[in-house]
């Protein structure tokens, strides 16, 4: 009997070596094993793994393949938009966040594309490092970050970035409710809030000033003014505010 000669399975195809002088083809290419070596090619400089970025059909392979290029990833560039990009697992990208630039984090924070959680990393890092970055570098977060870090430099020892903080158009009521409120609040911050042609006409930030310690005599009547009085009586029976204020604005209340 004559032996048949066809196999039961074929072999695995293995996509050939892509030579340097190929890469700038393969980064186009549709094959997704082409892509996969391409993505793992030692000599894949910096232009090419961003037109190779670029792309949005990218598998998560193929982009996992990339972060383990050790010499693609010597570029600053390329770690932010591999970081940037949607599709990159999260095993890759999250562990890369803590090591960009202080920049590229907000930009990353800022970016609608980012996934939630990559924005929700970056912002965590910025926090993190909010004691640690320079005085021009935390100005410049105050005023354009993102809403929770521009809350978190609420509470610097700079007027200026808190200045700038509330300056900020991304911070909400809640924050600097939430700020004033906190027990730490600094002196600085309460007055800046107290004076803000914004935030001091904010009902539920009235409340939260006439709370705290460190909000000054004036700024405190007026904002009892602007309150019914059994409102008033309420917020002052839990107030930190000093006992001779309390006692000046249960006065006029009666």
């Amino acid at each position: 009997m004559q032996m048949s000669t066809n196999q039961s399975s074929s072999p695995e195809v293995v996509p050939p070596e892509i030579s340097d002088l190929r890469l700038e083809e393969a980064v186009h290419s549709t094959s997704p094993e082409v892509l996969a070596a391409a993505a793992s090619n030692t000599s894949l400089n910096e232009d090419l793994a961003l037109t190779l970025l670029k792309r949005s059909d990218l598998s998560g392979e193929v982009l996992e393949r990339l972060s383990k290029n050790s010499a693609a990833m010597k570029s600053r560039k390329v770690k932010l938009a591999l970081v940037e990009h949607p599709k990159t697992p999260r095993h890759a990208s999250l562990p890369m966040v803590r090591h960009l630039f202080t920049y590229d984090l907000m930009r990353i924070a800022l970016t609608p594309a980012v996934p939630a959680d990559v924005k929700t990393a970056a912002d965590g890092a910025l926090c993190n490092r909010a004691e640690t970055i320079a005085s021009g570098e935390r100005l410049t977060l105050a005023h354009r970050a993102s809403g929770r870090v521009a809350a978190e430099l609420l509470s610097d020892s700079e007027p200026r970035v808190v200045h700038s903080a509330l300056e900020n158009s991304r911070l909400t009521e809640a924050h600097v409710v939430k700020a004033v409120m906190r027990s730490d609040a600094t002196p600085v911050l309460v007055h800046a809030v107290c004076q803000h042609s914004k935030w001091s006409l904010r009902r539920e930030i009235r409340v939260a000033l006439l709370r705290n310690q460190h909000t000054p005599m004036a700024r405190a009547i007026d904002f009892a003014h602007s309150l019914p009085a059994a409102v008033v009586k309420d917020i002052l029976h839990g107030s930190h505010l000093p006992a001779n204020i309390k006692e000046y604005l249960l006065k006029g209340l009666r």
